[in-house]
């Protein structure tokens, strides 16, 4: 959440000449509704569960493109071992302050809107970021422009393919 996912997403994936795709716009465009009054009706358990199941239909297109999951994705142990047996996973880590920054920007984060962001960020960091460090590649995803970022994520990419860990920029 704010890590820069979606604007990093498709900067790299026109970048890479492949599809973008954003899971949250696909869950949207199933259910019919936003994430906030999926979350609102049904709540957040069942927005996890149709998450799941619309990125494993889209895992399960094999052309190259480029899949930005929302934050809690990845905590889901299903959807993780789907996305580390299809893909390569990133892992767009920014610290507390860059995440408050650029979430101020938008109100459409249901999880935020339960209390203070910065108490929020902090638990959601506290029990994500262990888990968001199984991720194929690691890059730092700084207060700076975003092109920055995709750059870090091309020369990941490459190392990968070299046979160089991918860790941490």
């Amino acid at each position: 959440m704010g890590a820069g996912k979606s604007s990093i997403g498709r900067r790299l994936a026109q970048r890479l000449h492949v599809p973008f795709i954003d899971a949250d716009t696909e869950i949207e465009a199933a259910a019919g509704c936003s994430i906030d009054e999926i979350f609102e009706r049904h709540g957040e358990a069942a927005f996890r569960d149709g998450e799941r199941r619309v990125i494993a239909r889209l895992l399960a297109d094999h052309s190259p493109h480029i899949l930005a999951t929302g934050g809690g994705a990845f905590m889901d142990p299903e959807t993780r071992t789907a996305i580390k047996a299809a893909a390569t996973s990133i892992w767009l880590r920014a610290d507390l302050d860059v995440l408050l920054k650029r979430v101020k920007k938008r109100n459409n984060r249901p999880l935020l809107k339960r209390g203070d962001p910065r108490e929020i960020l902090e638990r959601l960091i506290s029990s994500r970021y262990p888990v968001y460090a199984q991720a194929d590649l690691t890059v730092e995803s700084l207060d700076g422009p975003h092109e920055q970022v995709v750059e870090a994520v091309i020369e990941k990419i490459a190392s990968l393919r070299r046979g160089t860990p991918g860790t941490p920029s």
